[in-house]
């Protein structure tokens, strides 16, 4: 990462307008706005699915050019009710995503999204291309069955530690397959058993984002609301195969090749593994491919945040 181009997440913001909006008889969506209300509409799409957003999200921006879009979606952060999986697919995810647009009434943004983000991010551009101004796009995820077998047994290889304390719960039988152990007593409705096996599973993931440890991400992987929404729909996402035709988004990624786009990724991500967002480039190679080769999968780490800043910063000028 050339330490001269890097650049500083911009000052916290608090935002101008905020609410909820109804879904359906079961899901109420949070959103908020925050910037310049006149400015370049940027929706932010958060990871997991299920791990919600921060007010950090808003300092990846410029805040005196764009309108910024963030909230949380079905079943995460201040959405309601958390956890829910009832009605909870990619396809409702998308068609929140245009309720959310025309509630706001924008015509078309540019779609920001990481891990689980770049995944809806990726989807809702091939389902509505005329409604995206460009895509920033960081730790790739297509949500293939290779991706999700590596993301429960081959991040042994990096992390056998953390491996080691996902499956400290489940039984020799029950190992042969993580998911359905561990989908079992994630929708279970007690707390007493879906809330330690909430936090155990995040904190797994959150051990296994940085390339070096990092006590503040782990610890925010481990509160119980991001642990609950995170770890109930992945596991709700990962056994239905995100509800998608098998590999639909490389399969449908030509409709976006026109539409400005920048991938970020960490060369030792291991929660999303580059072998993904190099498929996607091979696909897209339109889309500009930036490589942080000091880096893993968090959006945190120095060179991906400052390369998300940057590559936000660029944008004011592609769009214009």
């Amino acid at each position: 990462m050339d330490k001269h181009l890097a650049a500083e997440l911009y000052p916290e913001i608090e935002p101008h307008g905020q609410g909820r909006l109804p879904l359906d008889e079961i899901h109420t969506m949070y959103w908020e706005e925050s910037g310049n209300p006149a400015g370049i509409p940027v929706i932010f799409l958060h990871g997991g699915p299920g791990a919600g957003s921060t007010p950090a999200h808003r300092r990846f921006f410029d805040p005196t050019y764009y309108r910024i879009v963030i909230y949380d979606q079905r079943g995460a952060g201040r959405s309601t009710p958390l956890g829910e999986i009832r009605e909870n697919t990619t396809p409702h995810l998308i068609n929140d995503l245009e309720l959310l647009r025309q509630h706001l009434e924008i015509d078309r943004w540019l779609v920001f999204g990481g891990s689980w983000g770049s995944t809806l991010a990726i989807a809702y551009g091939e389902a509505h291309p005329e409604r995206c101004l460009g895509f920033i796009l960081r730790g790739i995820f297509l949500c293939r069955k290779q991706e999700i077998d590596w993301f429960l047994y081959g991040l042994r290889n990096l992390f056998p530690e953390a491996w080691r304390v996902l499956v400290a719960p489940l039984s020799t039988e029950e190992r042969n397959d993580i998911l359905a152990a561990y989908y079992q007593r994630l929708m279970s409705p007690d707390p007493a058993i879906h809330l330690p096996a909430a936090r155990t599973w995040s904190t797994y993931e959150g051990s296994c984002s940085t390339l070096l440890p990092n006590p503040a991400t782990i610890s925010y992987f481990a509160s119980d609301t991001v642990a609950l929404g995170l770890a109930r729909m992945e596991a709700h996402y990962f056994s239905h195969n995100i509800f998608l035709p098998e590999n639909a988004l490389l399969r449908n990624v030509h409709k976006l090749h026109n539409i400005p786009a920048t991938i970020v990724q960490g060369r030792y991500d291991a929660v999303c593994p580059i072998v993904s967002a190099d498929d996607l480039h091979q696909a897209w190679p339109q889309a500009e491919y930036i490589i942080i080769d000091d880096a893993g999968h968090s959006a945190w780490e120095p060179g991906i945040q400052s390369a998300l800043v940057r590559a936000a910063d660029q944008f004011k000028i592609k769009i214009k």
